[in-house]
């Protein structure tokens, strides 16, 4: 198998005489044929190719097997964002009644859905507390748990998961475990080689890296097998509407599949293809990137533990740091670039540290060549009460920090400078 930066660059596509030798984008909601019969054999899941740009198109198939050759997956899907590919994936195995277990060190957008979406149609979420034992989280898991979800780092509180401890779970019991791997990408970690089942993506973050394209992915990991517990019935019944497809017949593609033929047939939250090319275009330079971010991450982080008018600061590449023997264990060559601290005098000191920076940028994102910064407490996390806030960790001089690429100086300087005027 060949590196992990080389897949960047090479995976995924590759030309034959006289095509493109970059992706092009193929801007077409449906394609041409001669015959009947291939067009038939298409839908029947007999060959390989595309009809219909919301279930599949060259240039968003090209971005889906380049994520597949980098995590070790199957079957990847480009959804049209991330909080898409996280509902996607939770609805291909959960209806009314069932339940998912979820660590409460989750991104805000992800903990909403299933402390109040998903509760609307009928999908019980069960939180625990990341840190917790393994007997209290397992204690939650009963025969309608169909998913165990975690971030790999949690957004954003920069909790490191533990997989080990995890995966035990999900495996004693035969449950999915599917981990959001957002903040690290499998240039760092790829968690399909610790257990994890499906991975998730907003590849909108450091795929992409430059805040240009909207999107998210779910990696199959191809390494569970349906056929085995009677957990997701749905698998082992034919599927009237694809045809009486009976999806765990397809061993390592089943979930993929079921996800692709049933949910985005029926949902349409594919990526566009003009998104995807972006993505791809991105994804050349995410090893180099990522390098350069765990780096610059590192010795900004070590900058400001040692701030006099730093509370706190928590990023795994800190000797001090909780999760830095996890981070360690699951992502040595470095913890990218996302980092939380807080600063003395609460949320009122942390908004006129912000306002005072001039090349960092207050802005909704993270994860790009850019540094940004932003309140969690009053922006992408608001809709949480003080009790839930608390719970997951999230203090109101909580400052996320999201460290770029550029001149690992210039960052800490204008940090610096805004610090010394608060």
């Amino acid at each position: 198998m060949k590196k992990l930066d080389t897949l960047c660059v090479q995976a995924g596509y590759t030309p034959k005489s006289g095509e493109p030798r970059v992706v092009p984008i193929v801007q077409s909601t449906t394609f041409y044929y001669e015959k009947a019969s291939e067009l038939a054999d298409l839908f029947d899941l007999k060959a390989d190719g595309y009809f219909y740009t919301r279930l599949a198109n060259p240039t968003v198939d090209a971005l889906e097997k380049k994520l597949c050759a980098l995590d070790g997956g199957t079957v990847a899907i480009a959804t049209a964002s991330g909080m898409s590919a996280t509902l996607l994936a939770i609805l291909n195995v959960c209806g009314a009644g069932d339940n998912v277990v979820a660590s409460r060190a989750i991104y805000g957008g992800s903990y909403n859905l299933f402390s109040v979406t998903l509760p609307k149609y009928g999908i019980e979420c069960r939180f625990f507390d990341p840190d917790d034992s393994k007997e209290n989280i397992e204690r939650l898991v009963d025969d309608k748990t169909r998913v165990i979800f975690a971030e790999t780092i949690a957004n954003p509180t920069i909790v490191v998961l533990d997989f080990e401890k995890l995966a035990d779970i999900a495996k004693r019991n035969k449950v999915l475990f599917m981990v959001d791997n957002t903040l690290v990408t499998p240039v760092l970690c790829r968690p399909l080689d610790f257990g994890a089942n499906i991975v998730i993506y907003s590849s909108s973050k450091y795929l992409d890296g430059h805040a240009v394209a909207l999107g998210g992915v779910i990696v199959d990991g191809g390494n569970f097998d349906f056929s085995s517990t009677d957990r997701y019935k749905e698998f082992l019944v034919p599927d009237e509407s694809y045809h009486g497809l009976v999806y765990s017949s397809l061993g390592k593609t089943a979930f993929g599949v079921k996800c692709r033929v049933q949910m985005m047939r029926d949902l349409g939250a594919i990526m566009s293809p003009e998104n995807a090319f972006l993505t791809n275009l991105g994804m050349e330079t995410l090893a180099l990137r990522m390098e350069r971010h765990s780096e610059n991450a590192k010795k900004v982080a070590e900058y400001l533990s040692k701030h006099p008018k730093v509370e706190w600061v928590k990023h795994a590449s800190l000797e001090s740091n909780p999760y830095h023997a996890l981070a360690m264990k699951y992502m040595p060559k470095g913890q990218g670039g996302m980092m939380s601290f807080g600063v003395f005098g609460g949320s009122a000191k942390a908004a006129e540290f912000m306002e005072k920076l001039e090349m960092i940028a207050i802005v909704t994102h993270v994860a790009d060549s850019r540094s940004c910064v932003l309140h969690p407490a009053s922006t992408t996390h608001r809709q949480l009460s003080s009790a839930d806030l608390e719970a997951i960790g999230i203090k109101d001089n909580l400052i996320r920090l999201s460290v770029g690429i550029e001149n690992v100086e210039d960052i800490i300087a204008d940090i610096d400078k805004a610090l010394a005027s608060i």
